[in-house]
């Protein structure tokens, strides 16, 4: 996956962020945050450096913060990147980077055969909301995927009309009279203090992070580290490509 969007964008710069754990924030908020996740299955935790292996073999940094969600330190590097006018992809499938859709940074869904980088279009079409709406979209409906729950009765299309008519959160409890119906009324006023909290959950934090262009520009991969790695794992098809690419190097490294 990495390969194929490598060859497709080309970058200059890249970096993988592993998630180094729940926001000691997040959990204080709402201590059931993420909490039905299940464990990491057992066949895939020795795969982890095995992973990261191969990532130094092929000249992509990375890097696990300690106690920070990976999507707030990917956010952070996006707004540190974009600041000086860089252009920026994030390669994720997590629609709460949605929020973080710029003239700078649009987003790469790896599992999306289309392979197009998200702009605002993209974003507007999927949430019917601007990027800088999509928080407040989420708090709205909540989020199964982090055991957020929403407001009883709203789903991406209540939660988009509600947003264009009263632009915001902050916007729309002041003025709850002006709901039409009285079923989201109730549903509405009944839930303001878990919106309110949920946007706190959504939100992409601010945490510590170091924009460090040289060390994250993107290097040469070792064809003899990267050989290795594929015939210990039995990568036939990415031996074969590999070899193609380097044909005068196959003596020497066989």
């Amino acid at each position: 996956m990495l390969e194929k969007m490598r060859a497709a964008l080309e970058p200059g710069y890249l970096i993988v962020v592993w998630d180094g754990g729940l926001s000691a924030e997040r959990m204080a908020v709402h201590p059931e945050y993420k909490m039905q996740r299940p464990e990491m299955p057992e066949e895939l935790r020795p795969q982890l450096n095995e992973i990261v292996e191969y990532l130094a073999a092929a000249g992509v940094a990375s890097i696990c913060p300690e106690q920070v969600e990976a999507d707030d330190y990917i956010a952070c590097l996006a707004r540190r990147a974009a600041a000086p006018g860089w252009n920026v992809v994030i390669a994720s499938s997590d629609k709460d980077f949605m929020q973080l859709v710029s003239p700078q940074v649009g987003l790469w869904n790896p599992n999306d055969k289309a392979a197009v980088v998200w702009t605002r279009e993209q974003v507007v079409a999927k949430a019917g909301v601007e990027p800088e709406q999509i928080a407040d979209w989420l708090a709205l409906m909540g989020d199964a995927v982090d055991n957020i729950p929403g407001v009883p009765g709203v789903g991406p299309k209540t939660a988009a009309e509600l947003l264009k008519q009263f632009g915001s959160v902050a916007g729309l409890f002041p003025r709850l009279a002006e709901v039409k119906s009285e079923k989201l009324r109730a549903a509405l006023a009944g839930a303001v203090e878990i919106v309110k909290r949920n946007v706190r959950l959504v939100q992409l934090h601010e945490v510590p992070c170091e924009f460090v262009p040289e060390q994250l520009a993107a290097r040469p991969g070792n064809p003899g580290q990267l050989l290795s790695l594929y015939r210990r794992w039995g990568f036939k098809g990415m031996i074969e490509s590999l070899e193609r690419a380097m044909p005068g190097q196959q003596a020497e490294l066989i």
